[in-house]
């Protein structure tokens, strides 16, 4: 039986967890407060920014998924989840003598700094110059040069099941400028985690994985096209003198790297995911 360590077992975490359970895999979820946990995921309560090695940490760890989320833009909590962390947790690995088969570090696709339209690959250079995004480059620096089998996966913007802040923007009547154009790029909760799952199952047979992938689904889209699409579905308008959007940023993402290896996104647009949400 696999054994996977998930540090950081949140939304995206959990639905991973369950996912491979569900195939038979032992999962571990670790987090501060593991007791909602569901049925399927076995708890670790620990504190990723604190070095001790938890008292229930298991005797056998062949992956480890790295996906914890600071909940906020703070550079120092940053330095401490991410980067110190990671290090923490390889730790804990190294002490217990435990070799592990793949690390997955999931980071996310602000590390960019592209800002106008162009699309970026996993090859395009990563510049962004905001304080938080040095430190997420840096926690990926510390698993591709960890000593073990590793791959970063940069996540677009997360939304699903709980994630509804930009339908409840648009229902409020949300300011959006249709030009210049401001691409914006995303991935439902459900394909973030099947693509994390895809990738363990390429690296439990033994297959060559890639050192960073880009998870965003097929359609990278205007601001203003999501928004105007959301409030013809929401019976609503945007507002011209409605609260302005604080999103920065215009990029284009690709996820041809992560389809050729396999994975299909069960949400290819904003459309399918955001028409899932609206109907629940």
């Amino acid at each position: 039986m696999k054994q996977v360590v998930i540090a950081g077992c949140g939304d995206v975490g959990t639905a991973l967890g369950l996912a491979l359970h569900a195939r038979g895999w032992q999962v571990y979820g670790l987090r501060r407060d593991p007791s909602l946990l569901p049925e399927g995921i076995l708890p670790i309560a620990a504190d990723l920014t604190q070095p001790a090695k938890p008292a229930d940490w298991p005797a056998k760890v062949d992956y480890l998924v790295y996906c914890p989320a600071a909940g906020k833009r703070d550079v120092e909590l940053y330095q401490r989840l991410y980067v110190e962390g990671l290090q923490h947790v390889l730790g804990w690995i190294s002490e217990s003598r435990q070799q592990l088969q793949h690390l997955l570090q999931v980071s996310s696709t602000a590390v960019y700094a592209q800002s106008e339209g162009e699309w970026v690959t996993e090859n395009s250079r990563a510049e962004a110059d905001t304080p938080t995004a040095a430190q997420l480059l840096a926690a990926e620096d510390v698993a591709l040069r960890s000593g073990v089998p590793a791959s970063v996966v940069r996540l677009g913007g997360i939304y699903g099941p709980g994630r509804n802040r930009l339908i409840e923007q648009v229902r409020a009547g949300l300011q959006v400028a249709e030009v210049p154009p401001q691409y914006t790029n995303r991935i439902h909760r459900d394909d973030a985690a099947g693509l994390l799952a895809h990738l363990l199952a390429l690296a439990e047979r033994r297959e060559l994985l890639a050192p960073c992938y880009l998870g965003v689904d097929d359609e990278p889209a205007s601001l203003f096209e999501v928004t105007s699409w959301l409030a013809a579905q929401l019976g609503t308008r945007l507002q011209a003198d409605g609260a302005r959007s604080t999103r920065s940023g215009s990029k284009r993402c690709s996820n041809a790297l992560a389809r050729e290896s396999g994975w299909q996104p069960a949400y290819p647009g904003y459309r399918e995911g955001y028409a899932e949400l609206l109907k629940d």
